[in-house]
């Protein structure tokens, strides 16, 4: 009975374990990050983003929620403006499988026993950045970036999309350690 209530956890982590989305950040070590309350988006930045309207209004909500739940409000006369971009690439991966007799082991194929087969599948590989710059001096303190395999499901795209927002946004503020 203990492995029957130990499978479903073991399965859970191991989905967990294999998120697909890699984030780092960067940002400027001389700002006082704590005197940020309130934010604007950068309209004519995220207006040039290449991708489709619906996907920008769901990335822009999760920067919402995602700041809101820091504490963060939207405001006409802001501390930081957000601005995102976007890149994606093309990967393609071939798998082979050759089975047959040769010389040795790992030495070819032959054609005679068994034939191989090539296996070619592609995915897209989105990259998202935030950047958030002080509205004052027009500066940019920090930028965040997330990076994964997109999904082609439409439903999916919402729940991936919040995901990847809030692995970057996760590392907002920084942790700066006082020397």
């Amino acid at each position: 009975m203990k492995t029957l209530k130990i499978i479903p956890l073991l399965f859970l982590f191991l989905l967990s374990a294999c998120s697909s989305i890699r984030v780092d950040s960067d940002y400027d070590s001389h700002v006082d990050f704590s005197q940020y309350k309130t934010y604007a988006f950068h309209k004519n930045g995220i207006d040039k983003v290449e991708i489709s309207e619906l996907d920008k209004k769901r990335i822009l909500r999760a920067i919402d929620a995602s700041l809101g739940q820091k504490g963060m409000t939207k405001s006409e006369n802001p501390d930081l403006i957000v601005n995102i971009f976007t890149k994606e690439r093309e990967h393609l991966n071939v798998n082979q499988f050759n089975m047959g007799w040769g010389y040795g082991w790992g030495w070819g194929w032959n054609p005679y026993f068994w034939g191989g087969n090539s296996y070619v599948t592609s995915s897209t590989e989105g990259t998202l950045f935030i950047d958030l710059i002080d509205a004052k001096k027009k500066e940019l303190i920090w930028e965040g970036k997330g990076s994964g395999i997109l999904t082609e499901n439409n439903r999916e795209k919402e729940k991936q999309i919040n995901e990847f927002v809030a692995k970057i946004l996760a590392q907002f503020p920084p942790n700066i350690e006082k020397k």
